[in-house]
């Protein structure tokens, strides 16, 4: 309610920019630690439902980006502002090439490792003074940083020296073909394909099938993450086309979703508010935004209010897909419980009636 009310004071080319913020916030390194730390933190509540407090917490981090977007928006002259367009740059030899991606590897490991060293310390006090863990759990954890430190690094470095550009330019391509409507399916295939190379929808769907026990499958959370996905591309797709503003979509998408919360059950509200920050991955965020602004570009659209916004629209309808999910999935179970009470009373005035014959 704050948020949507807060768009009325800021300029609404701040609209679609800070409700990608809160998507674009869940990365790699957000998701998997803040679904542990959640999960974590309620186990050690004795309450029956602390599978359903362990999800959840995804999606409160993904509100406050988005409110102090809004409220940098308040305060900042957008006349000032300017859109800058990607560059592809020019390479004469493949030498060439391999040092443009040596010459970004410092600032990387300096960023991530900016990102990573408060949860390593944090640990490393609590292993001294709380876990006391043994050496193999130790070492084993340590190198699992390690190994996670190195891959995050040599993936940042890919996805801004290589992925981004590609992406630019394929937006760029899809643009010029005759047939315009041929820009919706192309997205939606896309964005049902790549929701699933998220490291952390890799993550969500393990955690979601391991608390539940298997009771939601992990296929049946890809298919609708997959088919959320390429709605709200699809969707997206259809806005950049037509410079529909983002607010028609989201203010009917959020009160859907709020209004399902109140017959779902509850774990599948948590799980839903989570998978919509955790669709919107370094992947797919890294693709999809400069495939839009490279598509809004060709178009000659407004980059700011059209191109972006297809992250929030991303966060957007896996809220409604989960929760009706989970919706059926209720009625399914109130069905077999209605016939499992049928079966027993038809079994208890059988054994009633062979009871009588005996006495008789």
């Amino acid at each position: 309610m704050l948020i949507f009310a807060l768009t009325c004071f800021v300029p609404s080319d701040f609209w679609a920019v800070a409700f990608d913020s809160g998507g674009v916030t869940t990365g790699p390194i957000t998701v998997p630690f803040i679904l542990a730390l959640g999960i974590g933190a309620s186990s050690i509540i004795n309450s029956k439902n602390d599978e359903n407090d362990g999800f959840g917490l995804v999606a409160l981090c993904s509100i406050g980006p988005i409110l102090t977007v809004l409220l940098l928006g308040m305060f900042y002259n957008i006349d000032s502002a300017s859109t800058a367009i990607y560059t592809i740059e020019s390479f004469s030899n493949s030498i060439e090439i391999f040092k443009n991606f040596t010459d970004n590897l410092p600032t990387y490991f300096y960023e991530v490792a900016l990102a990573t060293s408060p949860i390593l310390i944090f640990f490393l006090i609590f292993q001294f003074f709380v876990f006391k863990l043994n050496k193999k759990e130790f070492t084993k954890i340590f190198l699992g940083s390690v190994y996670t430190y190195v891959g995050l690094v040599l993936f940042l470095v890919g996805v801004n020296v290589g992925f981004l550009p590609a992406g630019y330019m394929l937006g760029k391509g899809i643009a010029i073909i005759e047939n315009n409507w041929l820009i919706v399916p192309i997205g939606m295939l896309i964005g049902y394909f790549i929701v699933i190379a998220e490291p952390a929808v890799i993550i969500l769907i393990k955690q979601i099938s391991e608390l539940t026990d298997g009771a939601i499958p992990e296929k049946a959370v890809k298919f609708n993450l997959s088919l959320s996905m390429a709605l709200a591309v699809g969707l997206s797709m259809i806005r950049i086309m037509n410079g529909i503003s983002i607010m028609y979509f989201l203010i009917p998408g959020y009160m859907i979703a709020i209004l399902l919360s109140f017959f779902t059950p509850k774990i599948f509200t948590s799980i839903a508010f989570d998978s919509g920050g955790v669709a919107t991955g370094p992947i797919t965020t890294t693709f999809l935004i400069p495939f839009s602004i490279g598509l809004c570009t060709t178009l000659g659209g407004n980059i700011l209010t059209d191109a972006f916004g297809v992250v929030a629209m991303i966060a957007l309808i896996p809220l409604i897909s989960v929760q009706i999910s989970g919706l059926i999935y209720k009625i399914k179970m109130h069905r077999l419980e209605k016939n499992s009470t049928k079966t027993e009373g038809i079994e208890i005035i059988e054994l009633d009636w062979e009871w009588e014959n005996c006495l008789n």
